[in-house]
């Protein structure tokens, strides 16, 4: 899916790892995904986070789409901040699931510091 996916690779998102009901992506916020306030855009993170949630819950092979999603922002993030996004499946249901996202950066002290929260619900459409 990734290899396919030009939105997410021209951002200079990776995979790191993944696995069944799981992923592990990063990015670096550039210039050009930082808004008037001089903070990195939401709309970036959400697709960021959006683009873990992907991963994940296509990690069981059948094409799952998003049904829905939510973000909370908990903290700004600045142009040069290598994010991380460990998504994370909750629950999956008959071709219904629902799946975490934490979104992340090195704090100061160089322990992870959260800067969104995403949760997406999937659904499975039956293509393989």
């Amino acid at each position: 899916m990734m290899a396919d996916d030009l939105a997410s690779s021209s951002l200079g998102i990776e995979v790191l790892d993944a696995g069944p009901g799981w992923a592990e992506l990063a990015m670096t916020v550039t210039a050009a995904m930082v808004n008037g306030h001089g903070i990195g855009h939401g709309g970036y993170v959400f697709l960021f986070a959006d683009t873990a949630f992907a991963c994940a819950c296509n990690s069981h092979g059948p094409v799952t789409v998003a049904a829905g999603a939510d973000v909370t922002f908990v903290a700004p993030v600045r142009e040069g901040d290598r994010l991380t996004a460990r998504a994370t499946e909750r629950t999956r249901y008959g071709r219904s699931g629902v799946y975490d996202v934490t979104v992340s950066r090195a704090g100061p002290d160089g322990a992870p510091e959260v800067v969104a929260e995403f949760r997406g619900r999937s659904r499975t459409v039956g293509r393989p």
